[in-house]
């Protein structure tokens, strides 16, 4: 019996890993790996690896072109190595063009998967220039004409028929992120509060610094917090120097008053984030636009409690007053936003029994309700559906 191969195309592969597309997209191909009958393929932008992907180097005549540019290049070098697969699966805008060129090429049948959209990303704009406009093209283009969308959550599905209503509803599949809960971990190790000089009770904030995830909000909130509750910010790589800037400041303006305010810029290695998630009492995640928020589901792996924008695909993952806390965002108040959060997460952090209780709460339910091989089972299921109709 012969065996579907699988091409997988994403812009994030290790070791250049910095996003939540990016941690499904390896989590996703190790759970597929591991079913009989299946051979994955993954072909990544960054360069040549030695892990066995193939790997892509932007082609040198676009080396200094705009970023939006450099994807569609590197999707054409890519596009062209996809021949010998059964079905292809890209992720993001960034690979989207990819699949799609290699099945006009091949025929083979190409799936989506929708982290995010671009007309909900009006920001972009601010990292792309007029490459925004290519990029809301080709991810256009994309869904349009895919075999299938897999959406993360049920209310990315209902963002992307809202976003592109000449897609068809019935090639639009909920399929939600997992999370390894064996990786992630109550894991009780101290040394990284040593090297950081991390002391006494903390709230943690884990994110690229991009407006999408609400980093400023939460900072410029965090003003009217008691300051006997800390903040650690494990925070980088910034879309875009605007919003880098805007960060920083206000750090900067928070630590003049406080001692209890940490920044890590570097991406934390996997051991030393879990271990940091445990001992936070509270796990921040203030976005304004979250298809899913794998952050979340790696926090309650952790056993930690979690306070969350309700936006997006983020309540069918924190069960509001059992795993965490909801605050509502809206984008026509946003003091009235800020204030919310310096509400709750003064509220929660004088309640240490309910942080507890969340904590072991989400736990359980990101075990129960989003183990790996159930996504794997059920994606490989949509895989064989579009095979089998070409």
């Amino acid at each position: 019996m012969s065996k579907t191969r699988i091409g997988i195309v994403t812009k994030e592969w290790p070791p250049a890993v910095y996003g939540g597309a990016g941690v499904h997209v390896v989590q996703l191909t190790e759970a597929l790996r591991n079913v009989s009958g299946v051979e994955v393929d993954v072909h990544c932008f960054g360069g040549v690896r030695t892990d066995g992907s193939h790997g892509y180097s932007t082609p040198i005549e676009f080396e200094n072109a705009n970023p939006a540019l450099q994807a569609i290049a590197t999707d054409l070098a890519i596009a062209q190595n996809l021949g010998e697969v059964d079905v292809i699966h890209s992720h993001t805008w960034y690979a989207n063009m990819a699949g799609h060129t290699a099945s006009l090429l091949y025929g083979t049948p190409h799936i989506v998967s929708a982290h995010s959209l671009e007309p909900l990303r009006p920001w972009k704009a601010e990292q792309l220039g007029g490459g925004y406009q290519i990029s809301s093209w080709a991810e256009k283009t994309a869904y349009e004409a895919a075999a299938a969308i897999i959406a993360v959550s049920d209310g990315m599905r209902a963002d992307v028929l809202k976003a592109y209503p000449n897609v068809d509803p019935a090639k639009v599949v909920t399929i939600r992120n997992g999370v390894d809960v064996t990786r992630f971990a109550p894991n009780n190790d101290t040394s990284v509060l040593e090297e950081f000089g991390i002391t006494g009770r903390y709230a943690m904030f884990v994110g690229r610094i991009t407006r999408q995830k609400g980093l400023a909000h939460l900072l410029r909130a965090w003003r009217d917090v008691p300051a006997e509750f800390g903040l650690v910010l494990a925070a980088g790589s910034p879309d875009e120097p605007t919003i880098g800037n805007e960060v920083a400041e206000l750090i900067a303006e928070l630590q003049k008053s406080r001692s209890n305010i940490w920044w890590i810029k570097e991406m934390l290695p996997h051991e030393k984030l879990t271990a940091a998630l445990t001992h936070a009492d509270l796990f921040l995640c203030p976005s304004i636009y979250e298809p899913l928020g794998i952050v979340n589901l790696e926090a309650m792996g952790c056993e930690t409690a979690v306070l969350a924008s309700r936006v997006g695909g983020i309540p069918e993952v924190v069960n509001h007053h059992q795993t965490g806390e909801l605050v509502d965002y809206t984008e026509d108040d946003i003091p009235q936003f800020e204030g919310a959060l310096t509400e709750a997460i003064t509220r929660l952090m004088g309640d240490s029994e309910l942080l507890i209780k969340y904590g072991k709460a989400g736990r359980q339910r990101a075990a129960s309700e989003f183990g790996w091989d159930a996504v794997a089972a059920t994606t490989l299921a949509l895989y064989k559906s579009v095979i089998n109709k070409r």
